[in-house]
């Protein structure tokens, strides 16, 4: 197979108009037969305009407009023997290197962190995988040591932010009594990796994130409308006692006084 590495430079110069240059140079190896090639070649307008022969370290002008610049550089002797150690031993060392690093990444796999999820007692189980590389998995849910098909629904592959995958097996457990829940389990399989990650259905691990019930809600909701009633009547009752008291005149105060001693008297 063919690996190319390549740098492609664009400018563009402003004399009667806009014009484009181009320069696109580097190196092809093909890692079956161990063929390499370099390349160093420059474009005019989107033309060909002149490029560099490794084999004779000439450079070739296609275009009678190229001529004059093929017979300065190819004159330029430091500059050839530079592209030939660049184009056939430095380009094709870090090809190879960026190729290995690829291959050893592409190759690693990466283990899930797997969960068994519900959102509500009567909701199906999903067994939730994510984190994985590559996308080449399979999961499913078994009884008893064998697969299962019935009341099972699989879920697609879908890709995480930072290039792994994940993706996720539901279980209906409509028709599962609690004594059999310890028969059933989830299975992840990544390809190339020998061990699989297998998940118990135990009640105890299972994640939820159940919301509060309706009815709960509305009590919740009434006993707090009917503790601020009161509040805001105790407040209310307090302020028209406070007012009340303010507005009574030393006449009120007398008075009072006056019909303390008569009562104090008779008795």
């Amino acid at each position: 197979m063919k690996t190319l590495m390549m740098l492609i430079v664009l400018c563009h110069t402003a004399s009667a108009g806009v014009h484009i240059m181009q320069r696109m140079c580097g190196c092809e190896w093909d890692d079956e037969t161990g063929e390499l090639n370099g390349f160093n070649q420059f474009g005019y307008d989107a033309e060909d305009f002149i490029a560099l022969d490794l084999q004779t370290l000439t450079w070739i002008a296609p275009k009678p407009q190229a001529l004059i610049t093929k017979l300065r550089w190819d004159t330029e002797k430091a500059r050839l023997e530079a592209n030939k150690y660049i184009l056939g031993h430095e380009c094709p060392k870090y090809l190879k290197k960026y190729v290995q690093y690829g291959k050893n990444l592409l190759e690693s796999a990466v283990l899930p962190s797997v969960s068994l999820l519900q959102k509500s007692p009567s909701s199906p189980i999903s067994c939730h995988a994510t984190g994985f590389y590559p996308h080449r998995a399979m999961m499913f849910w078994r009884k008893d040591g064998e697969e299962i098909h019935e009341g099972v629904d699989h879920r697609e592959i879908l890709p995480n932010n930072d290039g792994t995958f994940q993706m996720s097996v539901d279980l209906k457990l409509s028709s599962v009594t609690l004594a059999d829940w310890e028969r059933y389990d989830c299975v992840f399989h990544l390809s190339d990796v020998s061990s699989d990650i297998i998940t118990k259905l135990d009640k105890a691990v299972i994640r939820t994130n159940m919301a509060e019930k309706p009815t709960d809600m509305v009590i919740s909701i009434s006993a707090a409308v009917v503790v601020l009633a009161l509040i805001l009547i105790a407040a209310a009752a307090f302020v028209a006692h406070k007012k009340k008291k303010a507005e009574c005149s030393p006449s009120c105060a007398d008075n009072d006084s006056e019909q303390s001693e008569r009562l104090n008297t008779q008795s």
